[in-house]
């Protein structure tokens, strides 16, 4: 079994930066990729990124690509997700999650943290 807490959310004016932790506690960290997601105000949940058991492996939504980077510290257990040049649209809550393989689909992840807001002011 896996918990999650992810940290870090806040307000940021648009072009900003912002670093979103999650923190794992559970033996089997160190087996699962992680991924991060987010939900908007009246919009479904969508991938955002994710990373496989050691790191050597990223994907990343289109949306955020080259301005998000995903990493993980298995010795500290955590991961991140170091968000730069942040626009209005990543407004969301923003989850992380484990799952047995890196995957964009949110059903394959077995396990969530509670979210952390994000709101950038345009």
């Amino acid at each position: 079994q896996v918990q999650l807490v992810e940290s870090g959310g806040g307000l940021v004016q648009a072009g900003g930066s912002l670093r979103l932790s999650c923190a794992a506690s559970g033996r089997t960290f160190n087996y699962y990729a992680m991924g991060w997601f987010r939900q908007a105000p009246g919009k479904e949940r969508e991938f955002v990124a994710a990373i496989n058991w050691n790191g050597g492996s990223t994907d990343y939504a289109d949306s955020v690509k080259g301005r998000f980077t995903i990493s993980r510290d298995n010795a500290k257990k955590m991961v991140h997700l170091q968000m730069n040049s942040l626009k209005p649209e990543d407004t969301a809550v923003y989850y992380c999650a484990a799952s047995r393989t890196i995957t964009t689909a949110d059903y394959a992840y077995d396990y969530w943290g509670q979210g952390t807001q994000v709101t950038v002011s345009s």
